[in-house]
């Protein structure tokens, strides 16, 4: 039964602390990247844990990083950048990048190729982008790159994923599919 709109004016709603956005957002998986460039002073690195495409034509994605990372202005700056989508065997890369260690690129096992940025053995995945254009969004900056060069693994590497404030891996037996419509917009 249809309710009567209410009277008056609604509250005004507040702000969230930082910790309950925190705590309620963490409840959305994600997948946890190390994005990667070429500088003058040699490779750059980063962990991210926001990573999305944007658009289909023209290939778009985006990552989102602190505006206090020295190494996420530096890869926005170095005009290309490599998105390296970590495996679940992989927390260790994941650590060394979300740290300020001297090495990064110590952990891991990483290609040089001449044209672009290191890319990282047995990623799930990995994308090679022009910088696009960047936004300063909030405490973060969100770089958008146009898609130049991607693959995927050759078999059954699964991602890593950030929830809950943890690393975690996609158990086979709850990576069940659901059935659902099929998504035709997908399969384009």
């Amino acid at each position: 039964m249809p309710t009567s709109a209410p009277t008056g004016t609604p509250p005004p709603l507040t702000a969230p602390v930082p910790a309950a956005f925190r705590h309620v957002l963490g409840h959305v998986p994600t997948s946890v990247c190390v994005v990667t460039a070429t500088t003058d002073a040699g490779p750059v690195g980063v962990t991210v844990g926001s990573f999305t495409s944007v658009s289909l034509e023209p290939p778009l994605v985006a990552f989102w990083a602190g505006t206090a990372s020295a190494s996420a202005e530096a890869i926005a700056g170095a005009g290309r950048f490599g998105v390296n989508v970590l495996a679940e065997d992989q927390q260790e890369v994941c650590a060394a990048f979300a740290r300020r260690t001297p090495d990064r690129f110590a952990t891991g096992d990483w290609a040089y190729p001449p044209d672009g940025p290191p890319r990282l053995g047995g990623a799930a995945a990995w994308l090679t982008c022009d910088v696009e254009g960047s936004v300063p969004a909030g405490d973060h900056v969100m770089v958008i790159g146009r898609v130049l060069d991607l693959a995927a693994a050759d078999g059954p590497r699964r991602p890593l994923l950030f929830h809950r404030g943890r690393l975690v891996r996609l158990d086979r037996a709850h990576a069940v599919h659901a059935p659902t419509h099929s998504f035709g917009w997908w399969d384009r």
